[in-house]
């Protein structure tokens, strides 16, 4: 976590430092580019994993995320090519299992992960949380007249608060995979979860669309309650207003 940190603080030290070589804007310029479309609204998709995560939990499929978010953009005054994005939005995760059940409402010391391939389970199951969450961004764009047809760089934290986490399961098989039933089930329970996440962010792309990644640096589950694993995501971010 404190390598993680140095590394997002020297990367933006570095495009300050970059930036202070450009021009300074006029009046005109300054005006316009309060008025100017950047980025404040993000909506992003992109595929999950869990960093850390030990061997005995059987993971499947493409891990989703989709996160949208309101901005407020603030250009800096002596470089019109540096803005700070500020704002607010909902991150949502959603990690598949194969034939695993994981144990969230349970009366435990710890969370289970079981391994149910050779008994009953469920063909369908995910965990999935919602996070409120405070994005922060350092952006850089080539063109900040013209954002949508302009090279930009960002890099971010996000400070959120978890307001949901629950396991949906669906159509109950035996160990054969012939289906027994065909509902759907749902827990729902915080306990074994830290309640809030730190997140590191990067972007980059030209106009409205870009590459996005991300690294939670605090654990997912409360420390002894939980493996200690990270959910990271590499996506995609449509931009605009």
């Amino acid at each position: 976590m404190k390598k993680t940190s140095l590394l997002i603080l020297f990367g933006l030290i570095g495009v300050v430092l970059f930036a202070q070589n450009e021009p300074k804007p006029n009046s005109k310029t300054k005006s316009s580019l309060r008025s100017r479309a950047n980025d404040h609204f993000l909506l992003q998709v992109g595929v999950t994993k869990w960093a850390g995560i030990p061997d005995s939990i059987k993971t499947k499929g493409l891990s989703r995320s989709f996160n949208m978010y309101f901005m407020f953009d603030f250009p800096f005054k002596s470089n019109p090519h540096l803005s700070v994005g500020i704002g607010a939005g909902v991150g949502t995760d959603n990690i598949y299992f194969n034939k695993t059940y994981v144990g969230i409402k349970d009366a435990t010391t710890t969370l289970r992960f079981q391994d149910q391939s050779d008994t009953t389970h469920f063909k369908k199951n995910k965990l999935a949380t919602a996070i409120l969450e405070a994005p922060v961004e350092l952006r850089y764009s080539s063109n900040p007249a013209e954002p949508n047809k302009s090279y930009k760089f960002s890099l971010g934290v996000k400070v959120g608060v978890l307001v949901n986490a629950h396991i949906k399961e669906k159509i109950l098989q035996n160990s054969a995979g012939n289906t027994l039933l065909t509902y759907t089930e749902k827990q729902s329970s915080k306990r074994f979860f830290n309640s809030n996440r730190f997140v590191a962010t990067a972007r980059f792309g030209y106009g409205v669309f870009s590459v996005f990644g991300s690294y939670q640096l605090n654990p997912l589950f409360k420390q002894g309650l939980g493996p200690d694993v990270r959910p990271f995501t590499i996506g995609l971010t449509l931009s605009g207003l």
